[in-house]
């Protein structure tokens, strides 16, 4: 009997119910969202080689057949289909097949019936096992690229938590050294009211101005902090002319009260100072801020000065140097580091240094086109020297 002839003629018959019964079978929950195409796909080229060798033709062998169910089975994979909704899928083919060709086959002899038999079996065998082979390599190399996607998204997760911390401790640096300040004055302003025969008010008043100098310069270093990070993470200077001398009296009011509270001489020489600069005042003011508070932070005894010099090259500088601990020489090059510290002071506010105030310095000195250097000796003091250009060419683009 020729089985290869009454295959093809039944085949478009074999493939409509097939795939009747897929979408009938409760089992298969993928098809709920795919259209006859879809569940179609490769079953038609599986079912043309399983002709082929029912005629006899076996000079590929399962070459077109393993093709076909390769290709089911990476679609499959694509479609989301379970394994077993794949195993039930196979099962509903072998069972139409063989509904399809019953009357046909029970009219053939018992030896083509068997080879028959066998054969079908043998080619939805083969196709199941090439199906379910490349729909789990397809599986692995999903979970391959998804497990890559989770470690970049895990790297970068890690970066910005690293980030937000760095920030952070930057923002609890910076806004340290004022607060002292506002917490300084205010003490000295209360200590005031406290004497029965105050009647210095201009003084008071002197002291609430500064506390107040300094909350809003607090306030600023809040606000530009928040904007800095809703941006893009760049810091976006502010140029402007002014007059270094009276943002250096300004910076020295912030950090007198830790002076005092040290006993240490607090120097400013502005008499070299140049008339105007181009600069962005905030930034400035950190920069300076930061020096001036650390020196302090560093000398136990003696003084600390801020020089402000005008040099010929149309650059000006801030020079501030301490008669504190000073410096080793191998750690002088990582000092401008994020939490690299040197602290060999017992007192509790340099054990409470975040190793950052350098690093903010070092950085905001790049952006305004300015260099830092720094000297030092152990037990001698330390000196900082900041050269900016009277005026820079920067651009906020």
């Amino acid at each position: 009997m020729d089985f290869s002839t009454i295959f093809r003629q039944k085949r478009d018959a074999i493939i409509e119910r097939w795939i009747e019964s897929v979408f009938d079978a409760q089992q298969i929950d993928a098809t709920n969202q795919l259209t006859f195409e879809a569940v179609r796909n490769s079953l038609p080229k599986v079912l043309d080689s399983l002709a082929v060798m029912l005629a006899g033709d076996r000079t590929d062998k399962f070459k077109a057949v393993d093709e076909a169910s390769i290709e089911h089975g990476i679609i499959r994979a694509d479609q989301g289909f379970e394994p077993a909704e794949i195993a039930r899928e196979y099962r509903l083919l072998r069972t139409v097949i063989f509904s399809a060709l019953e009357e046909d086959l029970v009219q053939s002899s018992p030896r083509d019936l068997l080879w028959a038999i066998r054969l079908i079996d043998t080619v939805v065998d083969e196709a199941i096992a090439q199906c379910f082979d490349s729909y789990t390599q397809s599986r692995i190399e999903e979970l391959e690229q998804l497990q890559t996607q989770l470690q970049l998204t895990n790297q970068e997760l890690t970066r910005l938590i690293r980030a937000s911390q760095e920030n952070m401790s930057k923002l609890t640096h910076e806004l340290k050294t004022p607060l002292t300040s506002i917490i300084g004055y205010a003490d000295f302003f209360i200590r005031q009211q406290q004497k029965p025969d105050t009647k210095d008010t201009e003084l008071q008043l002197e002291s609430i101005k500064r506390v107040l100098r300094n909350g809003r310069f607090l306030l600023r270093l809040i606000n530009d902090t928040a904007q800095l990070q809703q941006g893009d993470g760049h810091i976006k200077l502010n140029m402007e002319l002014i007059d270094p001398k009276v943002l250096v009296r300004s910076v020295r009011e912030i950090v007198e009260p830790l002076a005092r509270t040290k006993g240490l001489d607090l120097r400013v020489d502005c008499d070299r100072a140049p008339q105007q600069v181009q600069t962005d005042a905030l930034r400035l003011q950190q920069i300076l801020t930061n020096l001036l508070s650390n020196a302090i932070r560093y000398t136990e005894k003696g003084f600390v000065e801020l020089a402000v010099e005008t040099h010929q090259d149309h650059r000006w500088s801030l020079v501030i140097s301490d008669s504190g601990i000073g410096i080793d020489q191998s750690a002088q090059d990582r000092i401008f580091e994020p939490y690299f510290q040197v602290c060999r002071s017992s007192t509790s506010d340099a054990e409470q240094g975040t190793g950052l105030g350098l690093a903010v310095v070092a950085q905001l000195v790049e952006l305004m086109q300015g260099k830092i250097l720094v000297t030092s000796k152990l037990d001698h003091g330390s000196t900082f020297t900041v050269t900016f250009p009277i005026e820079p060419t920067i651009s906020n683009a």
